[in-house]
């Protein structure tokens, strides 16, 4: 066996990481394999067998993380409900009139979707194939259009029913309902920015979102208010149904998942949307997202195990602490790494890999635990947007017309100024905590 020092495996360990994930292999083989090779070639053979046994079985025997399956169900089968065309129809009528009008309804949609659906691919997809090709033919920037398809979409992951808080809350030790509740805000911070920099753009530069025509949006107020609250009722049902079931203490995050997905199935009905082929489709779906979260998450598990063996996990700690600036330059340089480890990394690994070891340094820099979380899954949502890995990229780009003329570029520079806003709403929230404490504060024990 080799003996180093603790140092040199944490930097080989997470060479051995970026490496293999630039080379293109999947993310759960790569870390799979450092592990297997970082434990065989250090600890031995029946050392490394054992802590990779046991990491995974205890990670997929966790309880919460049946929440998983339940909320990908719930967001799956919504996405077939046609729920989020209604509200779009609806909003075009309201919104339309105003510059960038269209992009803030795209923004207030999947701010509204986020709420319900809680997987990146399900909502990006649904704002893309429902809001681009509207705003496109609008003559809106086609940048502007598709970057608001991209974080709009991606909010889904961060406001709660989130599959990443669900994911996060059993890898730090905290109450998912806890981290649900502290994510609200923040997610519906972003979502001002977001519409807040549309308005703006949309003043200084008027051809960026041109106004709708009036007579492709003139309808009586009473039609107008009736399509909207007919459109808003089916998903602040659901949000009641899962949320509300959390809050006030009626069910943990586990039990309300079941009855999401219960809620969303009943929905896609009232909608006259189900059918066997669709709980085919969404089963196929739940099961392949399920499958490839809890792989790559078994694969960094059992690596981190590895890791804490082999005392990197200290050395990791004694870096962050002895940053300059006091705790405050080491939150800065946690923040700084995810950020950079967003370019490379599926957000799946970066949780496992890095909430197990960063998370116990939160009490130690005296921050609090809901606080600390929220502000990495807030960063997260760079990750979706930031090349050369950026999913909501690809999902835009995959799912957007052919004939509407998109390109990967104009994607890419329409979501820049976005990435710029998320600096800020983290800035906002270390300004005020209070954004993500206060409702997690509030909560029926």
């Amino acid at each position: 066996m080799i003996e180093a020092s603790p140092e040199l495996l944490t930097l080989a360990i997470f060479g051995g990481i970026l490496v293999g994930v630039i080379t293109g292999y999947p993310l759960a083989i790569v870390v799979g394999a450092v592990a297997l090779i970082a434990g065989m070639t250090t600890l031995g053979w029946d050392s490394t067998t054992q802590i990779l046994y046991q990491r995974m079985y205890t990670l997929v025997q966790s309880y919460s993380l049946l929440a998983v399956p339940l909320f990908i169900f719930m967001g799956v089968m919504l996405e077939s409900s046609g729920i989020a065309e209604k509200l779009y129809d609806s909003l075009y009528v309201w919104l339309g009139g105003l510059r960038g009008g269209l992009a803030i309804a795209t923004v207030l949609i999947g701010t509204l979707m986020a709420a319900c659906v809680g997987v990146i691919a399900a909502s990006v997809t649904m704002l893309t194939l429902v809001a681009l090709p509207s705003m496109v033919k609008r003559n809106y920037d086609k940048g502007l259009a598709a970057g608001v398809c991209a974080v709009g979409g991606t909010l889904g992951i961060l406001i709660p029913p989130s599959i990443m808080l669900v994911i996060y809350g059993p890898m730090a030790q905290i109450s998912v309902g806890k981290l649900f509740m502290g994510a609200i805000l923040p997610g519906l911070l972003l979502a001002v920015l977001y519409c807040g920099y549309i308005g703006i753009r949309c003043i200084v530069q008027p051809t960026a979102g041109p106004p709708v025509p009036i007579e492709h949006r003139n309808q009586p107020l009473a039609e107008k208010t009736r399509m909207l609250l007919v459109s808003l009722l089916p998903p602040l049902l659901l949000i009641l149904a899962v949320l509300g079931s959390i809050f006030f203490g009626i069910a943990p995050p586990t039990e309300a998942a079941a009855i999401g997905a219960l809620a969303a199935t009943l929905l896609v009905m009232a909608q006259r949307k189900f059918s066997f082929a669709v709980l085919k489709r969404v089963s196929i779906e739940t099961l392949r997202l399920t499958a490839l979260a809890l792989f790559i998450g078994a694969m960094s598990y059992a690596l981190v195990g590895v890791f804490m063996m082999l005392g990197c996990g200290e050395v990791i700690g004694n870096i962050v602490l002895g940053m300059p600036g006091g705790r405050w330059g080491a939150f800065a340089a946690i923040m700084f790494v995810i950020f950079l480890l967003g370019f490379f990394i599926d957000w799946i690994g970066i949780l496992f890999i890095i909430v197990p070891i960063v998370s116990p340094l939160a009490p130690t820099l005296g921050f609090d635990p809901v606080w600390f979380g929220i502000m990495i899954c807030v960063n997260l949502q760079m990750a979706f947007n930031t090349p050369p890995l950026a999913p909501a990229i690809f999902f835009v780009k995959g799912c957007a017309p052919d004939e509407l003329g998109v390109s990967t570029a104009d994607i890419i520079r329409g979501i820049i100024p976005f990435v710029g806003l998320i600096i800020v709403g983290l800035a906002i929230c270390v300004i005020f905590p209070q954004i993500i404490t206060y409702l997690p504060s509030l909560m029926i024990k």
